[in-house]
């Protein structure tokens, strides 16, 4: 459901209420830029030990303070528990009670992979197993034909962390929110087609997502929801 006015997010730094201790790009809003530099930010992405694997430490300093996580001002018109993607400006929003948002960096897909519309969060996965596409193969055999019996779970797959598996119509798509082993493509469009956040991101917002919660991914600049 869209309205003209009824996406309105502004800044607020997010420290200490985060649990778990952890916590786009071109010519965003400024009211969207986060004030408080990357030193605030440093407690929110340390070493993390998950299960099996060693989550490297993120060095924020080299991070835009747009991408790193922290709560905002939500006015929008969906519930707390959904999940609103502003795809041009590379944001992610988990919302809140109370007029609150989390909101995350996200990486997104190419122009013509992308997912957008509304859909809801059908199952989640802990260091999910992960498989190329056929389309996927068909466009970069070299880099994908290697692997086309897919990857186990661990730091090198490119699912990362956890996965989100968006469903539409009551099916499964091929389309996700998951982490990344990439941290560097936060903010950029460079997946075919999924939504990533750094690691520490996604493990947080996977603690939070209920299975059925609803996705709403926005693709144009003027599109609120």
């Amino acid at each position: 459901m869209k309205s003209r006015t009824s996406l309105a997010l502004t800044r607020r730094m997010f420290l200490a209420a985060v649990p778990l201790g952890l916590a786009g790009c071109a010519g965003g809003d400024p009211s969207l830029t986060a004030s408080g530099g990357a030193g605030s930010f440093l407690g929110l992405y340390p070493e993390l030990t998950d299960g099996a694997f060693t989550i490297p430490a993120l060095d924020v300093s080299d991070i835009d303070p747009r991408f790193l996580r922290q709560v905002v001002d939500y006015r929008g018109v969906q519930k707390p528990g959904a999940i609103v993607v502003d795809t041009p400006r590379r944001h992610l929003y988990f919302v809140l009670a109370g007029g609150k948002a989390i909101r995350y960096g996200c990486g997104v897909g190419k122009a013509g992979f992308e997912f957008k519309g509304a859909g809801f969060i059908g199952r989640t996965a802990v260091w999910p197993h992960w498989a190329p596409t056929p389309n996927m193969i068909a466009v970069q055999p070299q880099r994908y034909g290697p692997v086309r019996g897919g990857m186990a779970g661990g730091i090198e797959n490119p699912l990362g962390a956890r996965a989100l598996y968006i469903h539409r119509d009551g099916q499964e798509t091929n389309y996700r929110v998951h982490g990344t082993d990439e941290p560097s493509t936060i903010g950029e469009a460079v997946s075919s087609g999924c939504i990533r956040l750094f690691n520490h991101d996604i493990i947080d917002l996977h603690s939070r997502v209920a299975r059925g919660a609803p996705i709403m991914v926005l693709q144009g600049r003027s599109e609120v929801v």
